[in-house]
Order: C-alpha cells, then structure tokens, then sequence
C-alpha cells in the first residue's frame, strides 16, 4: 500500500520534469558542468519510512544547504547569546552573495546568506581548519545516517572563484565578527558546501529536523529540541532567500536551497523532503524544486498552519474482532500525513490478518490527499488477496457511489459480519 503514496510522488515529478526553465550555476565552473536534465525527490516520514522518485540516487554538492546545519552546529557548542552576538536572525531582502551587514550592528543579518554562513563556519570552536571541518563533516553525516564525503573537484573550483566571498570573509573580519584568519575560515565553508549529498540524504536531513533533532533511522539524538527550534525559525523567514515570503505562503515549510539544485524542507513533526534538479532561477534556487514543493504541499496539504491540525489524527485503536479480521480505528482530523501513516501500517501487518476494516467514523475532517489513499486502500488489498471494508456513515471518505472503490458501512459490526462470510469462502481449507 506504500505503492499508494509512491504513485502520488512519481505523479508530482512528472508533472514537472518537462520544465527546462532556468540555467546551471556557471560561476562556480564544476557546477556548469553538471547534467541539467537531473532530476529527483525523496520523502522521509518522522519515523523513518522513505520513499524516492527519479534520479534519487544521484550525488551532488550540498552547497548552500549546508548554511542551517553549520547554524545549528555553533549553536550546540556555544549557546544562542554567544551565536546571537555575531550574526542576525533578520530577513536581508538582499542577493545570498551581498557583501553587506547590518548598518547598525555590523552583524551579518542572518545565517542563511553568505556573510552570516561565513561568521557560522568561523563560530565552531577547533583548533584548526582541519579539526573545524570534520566537526562539521561529522555533524551533518549524523543527520544523513551515512559519512558525506568530500567533492575534491567542487572544492577545488570553489576556492579558486570564491574572490566575492573572500570580500566578505575580510569584511566580518573589518567589523570584528570573524576572529580566525579569514582564509582559513573560507577554506573550511568552500570545504562545507562541496560535500556530496542525494535528494534522500536531504529528505532524511530534513527528518531529523522533523523530530526534533533525533535521526528516525539510526534513533540518534543529534541537536537539542531548542537548537531545531531555533535553526527551523531562521529557514522559515530566511531560508529561500529573497523569496522567503513567496515560498512560505505558497509552500508553508521551513526550507534551505543550495546553487548546487537542491532543496531540503522540513514539516516539524511529520516529514522531510530533499529535491534535486540544477536548473537555477534568478535567485538561485531550483526551478522544478521550487514547483514540486508547490505540488507537493497544495496536493498533499502540507503547509504548516495546515497540517497544525493533523497532531489530532491518530490510529484511535487497533484491534482483532474476529480471528482474521483487523480494524483500524482513525479520529480526529485525517491529512496526507497521518493517512499515509495508517495505510503504512496496514502494509506492515498485512501478514497478520485476512480482512482489513477501516473506521472513519470518528475522523472530523479529511484532503483529497487522504481521501486518495484511504479510499485506495481496498484495490491495494484486493491485489494481495485480501479484502478491506470501510465504515464511513457520513460519506467523510467515499462522498458518492462513483468514488466507491471500497464496500461500505456504517457500523463496524456489519462490516465484520461480511468479513466473517469473506473468510468462509476464500479462507483455504486445511488438509487433514
């Protein structure tokens, strides 16, 4: 029944993989030399669950997405007031390259941009440049569950164009918000921002940030729930540059682009999502990153004032009337999240039982996203051969006989008096 979900992600990238709009980033000449035609997305669930379309696999350069875990880094070594007391929290409103800082201050003004990732990088304490970079390494490998490695090539192109940046790393230092060598400090962020990632390490990334700082996979703690807090604000308000307020109130998800064409988002509590395609708009983000994650959040209900009501949806009960015969109790309001939990959990157990009922007769509201699912879920078992039955009195998932993909009721003991007589006729009979 993941199948169900699988096919709402390969839908989402499909509708987008015949826009070519945009252009590669060729001031950094590794990056133009990348396959445009690239192009993947992952999901990962709070609980570790994943799901991958399209060039999934592929690895690329983290580039700017780096900028909110080397925040997040600093912030677990040293504490808000000694982070707060070098860079900003502010929206710039300005290019992520601008070599500027706040007039009053003379902070960078946010983490997110350049100057603000460069006073990041120089925050975490080390003995060297060395020592510095496998901190960082070694932190954002914890968040992907695997070692990230080094892209020598990026590196090396990076540091040999990176004279706008050596601008604003000499600038901080001007201003007394850099008090390493400013070249050795560049040197570990060009370092940072050619690790090599894929859309799933981005999405398992973003997970980690969902529960709070714990990897779903490996049950690691990596950052403290104030940190995630805080690191999650900050992409909120700065984290797509100076599109931040087109990206929150169309796609509503905290989120860091990077020039390398990927996209991490986060929906604190539910999931994360890494997208990858090269093709950059005018401010530096992914063209069909950028639309996928509009596709995905409108389809599938995923802003977060939305989703603020699905903390209320939950598998009310679990329970076995009969033997052969499981019910699945749901309640409260039912989004894309939690019915792709529920249909999650069928699919785990599907050994355990004969006959699948689902009760949505205590679900206040439900999307369309939810609807597709839970209504899908009788086909799903009808392939595997088993039968689901579904009691909805009020019509909340099935609305009209032409959407009936499942056999409905409207109490739960007439759906288990016709599993019973299922049972009767499909259960083998045994040998004797």
């Amino acid at each position: 029944m993941a199948k169900l979900v699988q096919r709402y992600l390969d839908r989402i990238r499909e509708e987008h993989v015949g826009d070519t709009g945009g252009a590669l980033a060729d001031y950094i000449p590794e990056l133009a030399c990348v396959d445009p035609d690239g192009f993947g997305m992952s999901l990962s669930s709070a609980d570790g669950f994943i799901y991958e379309s399209g060039d999934a696999a592929l690895e690329f350069t983290i580039q700017s997405i780096s900028k909110p875990f080397t925040y997040a880094l600093a912030l677990d070594r040293l504490g808000a007031s000694a982070v707060d007391a070098k860079i900003g929290v502010e929206p710039s409103g300005e290019a992520f390259n601008e070599i500027s800082v706040d007039r009053a201050t003379k902070k960078p003004k946010n983490p997110m941009i350049n100057a603000g990732a460069i006073a990041a990088v120089s925050l975490i304490p080390a003995a060297g440049p060395d020592e510095r970079f496998a901190l960082i390494q070694d932190f954002y490998s914890s968040f992907a569950g695997r070692r990230l490695e080094l892209d020598d090539q990026v590196y090396a192109s990076e540091k040999a164009t990176g004279s706008r940046n050596r601008a604003i790393g000499y600038m901080l230092q001007s201003f007394g918000m850099l008090d390493d060598d400013p070249d050795e400090v560049l040197d570990v962020y060009y370092r940072q921002c050619s690790l090599r990632v894929t859309s799933t390490d981005l999405a398992k990334m973003g997970a980690t940030l969902a529960r709070g700082g714990v990897n779903p996979q490996t049950g690691r703690r990596v950052s403290t729930p104030d940190v995630v807090k805080r690191t999650l604000s900050v992409m909120v308000t700065c984290g797509m540059y100076d599109a931040a307020g087109d990206w929150v109130s169309a796609v509503g998800m905290p989120a860091k682009s990077g020039v390398g064409g990927g996209i991490v988002a986060v929906l604190p509590g539910q999931l994360g999502i890494g997208v990858y395609s090269p093709l950059l708009d005018d401010k530096g983000n992914s063209v069909r990153g950028v639309q996928v994650c509009r596709s995905l959040s409108e389809q599938l209900g995923l802003h977060f004032l939305t989703v603020a009501r699905d903390s209320r949806a939950t598998l009310r009960a679990v329970y076995e009337p009969r033997e052969g015969i499981r019910v699945y109790e749901t309640h409260g309001d039912l989004l894309f999240c939690g019915a792709e939990q529920v249909v999650r959990v069928a699919d785990r157990e599907r050994d355990d039982f004969e006959v699948a009922i689902l009760d949505v007769s205590r679900v206040d509201d439900i999307d369309d996203a939810a609807r597709a699912l839970l209504s899908g879920m009788s086909a799903a078992l009808r392939a595997q051969g088993k039968a689901g039955y579904l009691v909805d009195p009020d019509g909340v998932v099935i609305r009209s006989e032409k959407e009936l993909e499942a056999v409905r009721f409207r109490t739960v003991a007439d759906a288990v008096e016709e599993a019973q007589g299922w049972l009767e006729q499909n259960r083998p009979v045994s040998p004797r």
